[in-house]
C-alpha cells in the first residue's frame, strides 16, 4: 500500500512533507476515521484522548503511565485495546490516549505498525509504502 506524504505550509519557511496516512480506529462497534503520522521514532501508537472518547472509550479507565517525547516532559497516557485499520486491513493493537497530544493527527509507532508492516519511506518521491509482513 502506497500513501502520498501530506504537505504542510510553515509561513515564511518552505513547506514540509510528512508520512501521514488515513486510518480508522474502532472500539466496541464504533469507528472513527482519522489520520496518523508513520513515525519510526515512536515506540507505540498514540492518539488524542478526544478521539478515544468519540469511540466511547472511558479514557481514564485504561492502564495509566507517563510518557515523554523529544522534549523530555512527561504526560499521563491511558492504554486501551482497539482495532486499527490501515489500507482496509484490520489489526488489534494497544494504543495510548493522551490529553496533551500537540497535533491534529495520531502517531503510529514501532508497536502497532512497524511490527506488522515493512515500512519504506521515500522522501524524494514523497511516498510511504507499507507491506504486510
Amino acid at each position: 500500500m502506497k500513501f502520498p506524504y501530506k504537505k504542510f505550509l510553515r509561513g515564511a519557511f518552505p513547506a514540509v512533507v510528512r508520512p501521514i496516512i488515513p486510518i480508522k480506529l474502532s472500539y466496541k462497534g464504533q469507528t472513527f476515521a482519522h489520520e496518523a503520522l508513520v513515525d519510526s521514532g515512536a515506540d507505540m501508537c498514540l492518539f488524542d484522548a478526544e478521539f478515544g472518547e468519540l469511540l466511547g472509550i472511558d479514557i481514564e479507565s485504561g492502564e495509566e503511565n507517563e510518557i515523554g517525547g523529544v522534549t523530555g516532559t512527561g504526560a499521563p497516557c491511558y492504554w486501551h485495546d482497539i482495532t486499527l485499520t490501515v489500507g482496509g486491513h484490520e489489526f488489534p493493537t494497544r494504543a495510548g490516549f493522551i490529553r496533551t497530544l500537540a497535533s491534529d493527527y495520531g502517531v503510529l509507532g514501532q508497536d502497532g505498525i512497524f511490527n506488522l508492516f515493512v515500512v519504506k519511506f521515500d522522501l524524494q518521491k514523497e511516498v510511504v509504502e507499507l507491506s504486510i509482513k
